[in-house]
């Protein structure tokens, strides 16, 4: 980042930038733990009383505001399932490491869990950039990460489970809605890394399938803060008002949304739709710099459901009432419980065998219920919110069911046509669907 700011301020990043109700069984499953395995997760893991687990994600750096709240939610979950027993009758020891917003620390901080601390799974990262510096290690030692922030998709790998929107389940919908809703001319605003340029890829692929229209893009470096020119180029292609997609992370969003208001591009005429800013964001950026925008996610804190109303209320009682709590944060929390169910299904902590286990696997998540598919995605509601004078989220659209993941996609021509399924060897990662 080329400038700092306060944390109380802001940062916001999702890719690019979360559920489940609280379980409270107790585990009396005596299974003896994993040897030695091909998929790296060994005795040690699961060494006398405990399980090792890797937490992996920025506590420093420009992403740490973001990122901490995922591991804040992580830990909880963690606490409730070490508070009803554990995990085939051991309770989870947590190893957490600093990606310190620093991709190249992320593979190194990677590879120390696996090879030194031993530990039989990792949750972490948040960008798609330390996603994607991390894959080759955990492709190289056959072990398991599990992703929890919404992605851009183009990618299905053996060794990572995501538990954050693909494209289908965010991206799409929320393009779909915005030309049915909100006008057919679409200015793309992001910023100039992958997340972006492969969303707006899609993007621009989908308004063209569906009669929309693309009047411009504009990229900023990451940390940018000189969006001037953008907010100019917004005014000179979109006259007459129109829609803005924002794919902006990081502080530029602080900068964006506080002179657009000021050109007085307000969300009557010029509405953005965000998938990178959520509640925390709002209430770091100003909402009176984001009221009446929307943002596309599968889960709001505002969801009506049995299972969030108890997610809520136990993470504020565990990190306070003032908390807010957005999508990554519950798709780190429903992570957790989803890889304790398959390693209980499974007896064992051995790789292949969580592996082959977690496909099905089934929770009621605050957001709804979700199942993890055989392509290492999770179905999901999809949910569009409209910022409101608290902060929080109104939902103005819900999917009426859980929506399948689609990794490969169907807009862009390199991939359209490719589908994903680990269960079947032949299959793998890239299939052409017949």
């Amino acid at each position: 980042m080329s400038r700092k700011i306060n944390r109380r301020k802001f940062l916001v990043y999702s890719s690019a930038t979360i559920g489940s109700s609280i379980f409270l069984k107790a585990c009396t499953n005596d299974t003896p733990t994993a040897t030695n395995s091909p998929g790296g997760a060994s005795t040690t893991a699961t060494a006398g009383d405990t399980i090792k687990v890797g937490i992996l994600h920025s506590l420093s750096g420009t992403m740490a505001i973001s990122e901490r709240s995922v591991v804040d939610a992580e830990r909880l979950a963690i606490k409730e399932i070490n508070a009803a027993g554990g995990v085939l009758g051991k309770q989870i020891e947590a190893i957490t490491e600093d990606g310190a917003s620093n991709w190249d620390t992320f593979r190194e901080k990677a590879t120390k869990l696996i090879d030194q601390d031993q530990t039989a799974v990792i949750f972490g990262c948040w960008t798609s950039a330390s996603r994607k510096n991390v894959k080759p290690v955990f492709e190289s030692k056959d072990h398991m990460l599990w992703y929890p922030v919404q992605y851009e998709g183009q990618e299905c790998s053996k060794n990572i489970f995501y538990t954050g929107a693909a494209p289908n389940q965010q991206i799409e919908p929320s393009v779909d809605w915005m030309l049915k809703n909100k006008g057919k001319e679409f200015f793309l605003v992001g910023s100039d890394y992958v997340f972006p340029r492969t969303a707006n890829t899609i993007i621009k692929a989908q308004l063209e399938a569906l009669g929309g229209k693309t009047v411009g893009e504009d990229y900023l470096p990451l940390g940018n803060v000189e969006v001037t020119p953008i907010i100019s180029k917004i005014r000179q292609n979109l006259p007459n008002g129109g829609v803005i997609y924002n794919t902006l992370n990081g502080d530029s969003n602080v900068a964006f949304f506080k002179q657009l208001r000021g050109a007085g591009l307000t969300p009557d005429k010029y509405p953005s739709m965000s998938v990178s800013i959520a509640e925390e964001e709002v209430k770091a950026i100003g909402v009176e710099y984001l009221q009446g925008h929307y943002a596309a996610w599968n889960y709001f804190q505002t969801v009506d459901t049995p299972a969030n109303k108890k997610f809520v209320e136990a993470f504020k009682n565990e990190y306070g009432a003032e908390r807010v709590i957005n999508d990554p944060m519950e798709a780190g929390y429903i992570a957790v419980y989803l890889w304790k169910q398959a390693v209980e299904k499974a007896g064992t902590t051995d790789l292949d065998k969580v592996r082959a286990a977690a496909y099905g696997q089934t929770i009621d998540a605050p957001e709804g219920k979700v199942t993890m598919g055989a392509n290492h995605h999770i179905s999901k509601i999809v949910r569009i919110g409209q910022v409101r004078g608290d902060g929080l989220f109104d939902i103005v659209y819900a999917t009426p069911a859980p929506v399948e993941p689609v990794p490969w996609n169907q807009f862009v021509n390199e991939t359209k046509g490719f589908s994903c399924d680990w269960s079947d060897p032949a299959k793998g990662g890239r299939y052409k669907q017949v």
